[in-house]
């Protein structure tokens, strides 16, 4: 599955991915907005109990019309709009495994 977004600088990419960013934050991760040179913008995201639980998080607006936060395996997180069921499931899944912090 391959993550076409529409337009380089997407305005609503920066809003999504910098909401995003901020909410990953409050939940205790760390999580900045990455934008390099002619690359796909995305928040780069960190359990600071576990460095190496860590990943980049995309959005795009899919075939649907509408935007998608995308693991960088190219599977959907959820509806961009929905940013607290992104933060959810990303937290979940950048967690440290029970019992083992």
């Amino acid at each position: 599955m391959v993550i076409s977004v529409e337009a380089k600088g997407n305005h609503a990419e920066s809003v999504y991915l910098d909401k995003l960013a901020e909410e990953l934050t409050h939940r205790g991760l760390e999580a900045w907005l990455m934008a390099p040179a002619g690359r796909v913008p995305s928040v780069y995201v960190v359990n600071p109990a576990a460095r190496a639980l860590e990943d980049n998080v995309y959005v795009g607006c899919g075939k649907d019309g509408l935007w998608w936060f995308w693991w960088s395996w190219a599977e959907r997180i959820s509806i961009a709009d929905d940013i607290d069921a992104a933060a959810t499931a990303i937290a979940r899944v950048l967690a440290l495994p029970r019992g083992a912090g």
